[in-house]
């Protein structure tokens, strides 16, 4: 019997996700833009509303192509606003628009999205350790000075809390209760870049 995250087990699209995607180290452009553009739809939205709104999306918004949405203009925008299989928030299309293009601008400027945001960290993973009793985090230093770094580079929709689930998204923070089973398989897979919050605290701190 497998021992899963809590969270996961009220759907079966939470843990076809939980198992196959949450937590798995990230390295792919196009899939760095899908989760940043999915976690600028979450805002006050549950993760599992965002999955069974991802397909409709990706139809809609020619499957994460952030330079296809970079060029959207109010017409696409309202034509999005007509489609009952995406979440209709014109102000939250009007930032992933945005994001598109400050996406590309990240991609010029560093070489690509996925150095950008794994050069805070060194490349490494932070293995949060969380106990079934632990209170899952909603930020840390990382998401608040991503956040901070992302604003001041234009983008929208990227406070704290929201980078820190994507930070869980893409893998740079580990938290998978450890006793779950797929904390293990990931911990196996990426030892070498694991370090523990200890690891951290000395240099945030």
């Amino acid at each position: 019997m497998c021992v899963r995250c809590s969270w996961s087990e009220s759907s079966p699209l939470l843990i076809e996700y939980h198992d196959h995607e949450w937590g798995v180290p990230v390295h792919d452009e196009e899939k760095h833009f899908e989760f940043l553009f999915l976690e600028t739809m979450q805002a006050g939205l549950s993760w599992r509303i965002i999955l069974e709104k991802r397909e409709g999306f990706r139809r809609a918004c020619d499957s994460f192509d952030c330079r296809r949405i970079a060029a959207y203009d109010d017409a696409k925008i309202s034509e999005l606003m007509e489609d009952k299989s995406i979440i209709r928030n014109r102000k939250k299309l009007e930032g992933a628009v945005r994001n598109a293009g400050k996406f590309m601008e990240i991609q010029a400027a560093y070489g690509s999205f996925d150095q950008f945001l794994w050069s805070f960290t060194g490349g490494l993973i932070i293995d949060s350790r969380l106990s079934p009793a632990d209170k899952e985090p909603a930020e840390n230093w990382l998401s608040r000075a991503l956040s901070r770094k992302l604003k001041t580079l234009g983008f929208a929709y990227i406070g704290s809390v929201t980078m820190y689930a994507h930070l869980q998204a893409v893998g740079v923070i580990l938290d998978h209760r450890v006793t779950c089973f797929r904390y293990q398989e990931l911990k196996e897979a990426y030892s070498h870049l694991h370090r523990p919050p200890g690891y951290w605290s000395k240099i945030t701190g």
